[in-house]
This record gives structure tokens, sequence and C-alpha cells, in this order.
């Protein structure tokens, strides 16, 4: 049952009605469940051949527009919310304040504005770039002006921005851990891009909230350490498995070369490290901005269960946002955001796919 855009009561059956209800009735047959949560997305990019390029080319009318459209892409697939980690020109902060009282044009959004990176660094183009004590404590007040969710540094670098290796470092510990401190005096999260072995280590020990990718990389690639598994498991630092890829896509076709990326992921499971699915949709043609479901259906390949999955794009995902007090779960006194399916995605995760309805804060948007 749901009033004002909240769940006030859930019943599984057997129970009549008030009077004054007004029904919506899906079938016996229909399934309903959370929203989706993507924990890991670019609104302001286009999944194209050359997405860096089409957003270094584009004024800020032109990303707020393609924003817009990436995110009723991604409500139409049932994704309710979506935490944003890397705009330019604060987007999607504009756009987070106009869905806030509007659900029908998009998901909730958390957002995080222009990445924090070195000069020349990762995600440059975007015009985040800090380096040195006094500029970094500026760039998080500026984002704390801005009314930024959650602080995104780039503590590695990574692959599509020229010139920077994935596995190298961009930050020291110490201006890491100074990151985080700062950053929490303002009240906002924090997510470290982190693929370099290196960079996993040292944003773990800071503090961060989330890891965003943890490829393992080094310069000899992907290399499995047990202990440093051990040591995020131990943690319990919230780790972001940008997964997920369209099914038409080479790169889904792909997926699975990388045997020691998913043996990784596979031993962190098994040892109860808490695992979520971010997306990074945005960020290549096999990215497009709908994609979650299908980075949702690829964690039994890591060794989830169907239950196992949901949960990790619902409430934990929810918790890893910062939201998790009121989305990521069907209960009284959550938000009213609901996916209905035609078919038990318990039983068969490819039924995130078959949507009957969406629900925003109790307005249906589909």
């Amino acid at each position: 049952m749901i009033q004002d855009s909240v769940v006030v009561a859930v019943e599984q059956g057997g129970v009549e009605p008030p009077a004054e209800v007004s029904i919506t009735d899906f079938g016996a047959d229909s399934f309903l469940m959370p929203g989706m949560i993507d924990a890991h997305s670019h609104l302001c990019i286009v999944p194209g051949e050359d997405a860096v390029q089409a957003v270094v080319e584009a004024d800020d009318g032109t990303l707020l527009e393609r924003a817009r459209t990436a995110a009723a892409q991604a409500l139409a697939a049932g994704i309710t919310t979506i935490r944003d980690l890397g705009d330019r020109s604060y987007t999607t902060v504009q756009l987070r304040d106009e869905l806030a009282g509007n659900p029908l044009p998009g998901p909730h959004l958390v957002v995080s504005g222009p990445p924090i990176t070195t000069a020349g660094g990762h995600c440059h183009f975007l015009g985040g770039e800090a380096q040195g004590r006094q500029a970094l404590r500026a760039a998080v007040r500026e984002r704390a002006d801005h009314g930024c969710d959650v602080l995104k540094v780039m503590a590695s670098g990574g692959g599509i921005t020229k010139g920077s290796s994935p596995y190298l470092s961009q930050y020291t510990r110490d201006e890491l851990t100074m990151l985080v401190d700062y950053a929490r005096s303002f009240g906002m999260s924090t997510a470290a891009h982190a693929h370099g072995t290196a960079a996993i280590i040292d944003a773990t020990a800071a503090g961060f909230d989330t890891l965003e990718h943890a490829s393992f990389a080094t310069p000899d690639g992907i290399v499995r350490d047990d202990h440093l598994i051990d040591d995020l498991a131990r943690s319990q630092i919230v780790i972001s498995a940008t997964m997920g890829f369209d099914p038409a896509s080479h790169l889904a076709l792909a997926r699975n070369s990388c045997r020691t990326t998913l043996e990784i992921r596979q031993r962190l499971h098994e040892l109860g490290a808490p695992i979520v699915v971010g997306t990074d949709a945005g960020i290549h043609p096999s990215k497009p901005h709908d994609v979650l479901p299908h980075g949702v259906a690829d964690l039994p390949s890591i060794g989830f269960t169907p239950i196992e999955a949901l949960r990790s794009a619902t409430g934990l995902a929810a918790h890893a946002c910062g939201v998790g007090q009121r989305k990521g779960r069907l209960i009284a006194g959550y938000d009213a955001d609901i996916l209905v399916l035609a078919d038990d995605p318990t039983v068969d995760l490819s039924a995130l796919h078959t949507v009957r309805a969406v629900y925003r804060l109790g307005t249906r948007v589909r």
C-alpha cells in the first residue's frame, strides 16, 4: 500500500484492502521488487565510439540534455536511483534538483560533480584537476558548495584517458586520507576510482566508503593478491564492480576472457566482501544507460545466487549510495520505488527485462 510517495504497508495475500483504497491489479503472475540502483554511472556521457571527445566538444546545455535523456532511459528499465560519479560543470547537480520533486522524467540521483584528478590525469577533461593539499581542500569545498552528495577521487589512472595508466596511483595515501576526512566534515560520502593494486591499498587505508572497479591492475596486468583480497574482505569497504555490457557488444562476448578478474571477485564474495553493481554507464558503446539488468545477471558468474544479486542492486546498493534509510527495500516507511515484473527474478535474473511497470515515489513512470 502506498500513500504520499511512501510504502505504508506490505501484504503478501489474504488481506482485504480498505474500501477507500484505489487498487492497481497486475495479476497473480506479476512480481514486485524494489527499484534497481546503479551505483556508478555517467549520465552526461553518451555511450559512443569516442565518448570522451563528445564530452569535450559539447557545451553545458548539451550535456544537460544528454543527461536528461540518459536518466529517462534508465528509469524506463526500472533503475529508480543512480549514483552519478563524474560529470562536467556540475550538470548532474542541476538534474538531481530538477528530478527531486518530479519523478516522471528520471531516477533519484546521488551525485559527485566532476571527479577530483591530477593535472592531465584520468578524466581531467571533466574539469576536476587539483594537486597539492591546498588545492585539494579547495576542490572539496567547491563540491560541498555546489551541494554534491559524494566526493569522487581518481586514486589511480584509467583506461579512457590518453596517457593515463590504470595501474599507476595519482595521489599519496596521506592526500587520500585528507580528502576523506575533509569530505566527511561537509557530510559527503566518498568514492575512490582504483584500478591499480597500490591505489586499492591506499584508498582502503584512507577510509573511502566505496572502491570503484578494484581491478588489481599492475604493470604485469591483472594479478591476484590473496593477502589484499583478505584485507578488503575484513575491511568491509563496499566494492563497486563495474559489470554489465550490452549483449550485442563484442565486450559482452569477451567479458569472461579475464578469468583472474572473475576469480578475484568470486573470492571477495566468498569472504563476505560487500559487492554492488555500478555499471560505469556511458563510457563505451557497450555501456548504455539501461545496462544495469545485464550487470545484475552477470553476478552469478562470480558466485552470487539470484537473491544475492538482487540485494546487490537494491538494499546493498542503497547503503553504498547513502540512501539505505529510505530506498532499496519494499517495507513500510520506505520510498515507493517499485519494479513490477512478468517473471520471477529470484529464479532467473533475466526476468529483470520483463518490466510491466515502474514506480518512483509512488508515481507510475512506466
